[in-house]
């Protein structure tokens, strides 16, 4: 297996030059092409199962009936408006590519009908349909070139594979992914869409160009699983998410795996709130994380009530020689929280751009990973947003977006406390409406995912 994929990377590098270099034309066209067996054109089918290629109309629904196979050469098109029902264990598996192009007006949903989300406080997570896996996700091959999703709901997905082709990383009965991304030299592209619900991880990537911007995050993992885990080779951009109720962490980083491009990841600008709660390991769970050999930046994040502040790892170490960070804002509302805006047993070197300032609660002798106490700051320095309430005593079990608007109101004290003297990391992500991202959008002066000039997020 190991050659088979190595061969398979190889050959891809030249495919993924001739895409990139292709894709700075003005007629962009789609140059994945491969001598292989296509796909049923979809046409007028309704329902879909097998392997299938083409077009899903705008405003039209579509059932799918069996397992998706999207073959490398081949091109899965959602227009605007799309409604698909899951209806079983099934999932879409990419050799080829999908594109998604929802709009604000006129979003595209994955989802299961007749499914209700059950948003509140006293829901058990253990029955919380949320957490189930009704659907397998979206799993992409080791030479899928190309996973776009713009304006998309993804909804209820996580489910064992259920008889799934050969795919490198994915087993039949095994844990799967609402998205699984694994192409070094393939585009992930996910903007201003919505992903709710997870078993486990809500994305995973295995390498891959990605760019992961202003979307929103909520109710993934049950016992365990980030929002968006980047293992060997992932290299892009995390900005302007928000991440609601994670059972872990909002983005986590590491170079765990084989491979010869190092994870170096951007993650600036997001709303990270009430994380870290549901991962049944101790000492685990938290906000972001960098680990095992990656590196890149972080800065301009507002971390709520997260069981564990911005964590660098010692063991296996992060390559802190090239990891650069701050400008983090924390608010917690009990002592265990505020107690760990820079981990215990952990290497955070506290900034003095993060806010509360370090040196107003830090003991002056503090060494990176201490125990120490501050009742302090125990419901102070509230970031004032618009529809939530703080404090909030019950956010272990908060892990919803419902009606919670997180922009900031006029006088909080995150406005303005950002750092945009830094630039998004450059991957060969494009700008383009079909093949490339929307906007790349530029480090925020106020903290979080929402822009008092009204860039951001736009959820």
């Amino acid at each position: 297996m190991k050659n088979i994929f190595t061969n398979r990377i190889i050959g891809l590098t030249i495919i993924a030059a001739s895409f990139i270099m292709s894709c700075t034309k003005p007629d962009l066209i789609n140059l994945y092409k491969a001598p292989v067996a296509k796909g049923v054109d979809v046409g007028d089918l309704t329902n879909l199962s097998g392997t299938i290629k083409g077009t899903l109309k705008t405003g039209r629904s579509y059932n799918i009936v069996g397992n998706i196979i999207v073959n490398f050469g081949d091109t899965l098109w959602l227009q605007n408006g799309v409604h698909i029902n899951v209806a079983g264990r099934y999932g879409f598996y990419l050799h080829g590519a999908m594109i998604s192009l929802g709009t604000k007006l006129s979003p595209n949903t994955i989802t299961v009908d007749g499914v209700t989300k059950t948003d509140n406080a006293t829901q058990n997570p253990s029955t919380d349909v949320a957490f189930k896996g009704t659907w397998v996700g979206i799993s992409c091959d080791t030479i899928c070139p190309l996973l776009i999703l713009k304006w998309t709901h993804i909804e209820f997905a996580g489910a064992l594979h259920n008889t799934p082709p050969s795919f490198y990383n994915v087993t039949n009965n095994g844990t799967s992914y609402p998205i699984l991304f694994q192409n070094p030299n393939g585009f992930f592209i996910m903007e201003d869409s919505w992903l709710y619900g997870s078993v486990d991880d809500a994305i995973r990537t295995y390498g891959g160009k990605i760019h992961i911007m202003r979307n929103t995050f909520e109710k993934c993992g049950l016992t365990g699983g980030e929002g968006l885990n980047m293992k060997v080779g992932t290299v892009g951009n995390i900005a302007f998410n928000v991440f609601m109720g994670i059972a872990t962490n909002g983005p986590k980083a590491s170079n765990k795996g084989v491979g010869t491009v190092q994870t170096n990841v951007a993650i600036y600008n997001n709303t990270i709130v009430n994380s870290g709660y549901r991962r049944s390991s101790t000492g685990r769970g938290g906000s972001i994380n960098y680990e095992e050999g990656s590196k890149g930046y972080s800065y301009n994040d507002l971390i709520v009530n997260c069981k564990y502040g911005f964590r660098v790892v010692p063991n296996p170490p992060a390559d802190t020689l090239n990891l650069t960070y701050g400008n983090h804002y924390y608010y917690g509302d009990s002592l265990s929280v505020v107690n760990q805006f820079y981990p215990t047993a952990y290497v955070t070197h506290p900034e003095l751009s993060d806010f509360p300032l370090y040196t107003s609660y830090l003991p002056t002798n503090y060494i990176e990973g201490a125990v120490y106490n501050a009742p302090s700051l125990v419901s102070a320095n509230d970031p004032q947003f618009v529809n939530f309430p703080l404090p909030m005593f019950n956010f272990k079990s908060v892990c919803y977006m419902g009606s919670y608007d997180f922009h900031l109101q006029g006088s909080s004290p995150a406005i303005g406390k950002g750092n945009t003297a830094f630039s998004p990391l450059i991957n060969g992500v494009i700008l383009n409406a079909r093949y490339g991202a929307d906007e790349i959008t530029l480090p925020g002066a106020d903290m979080g995912a929402y822009q008092s000039n009204g860039k951001g997020n736009q959820h």
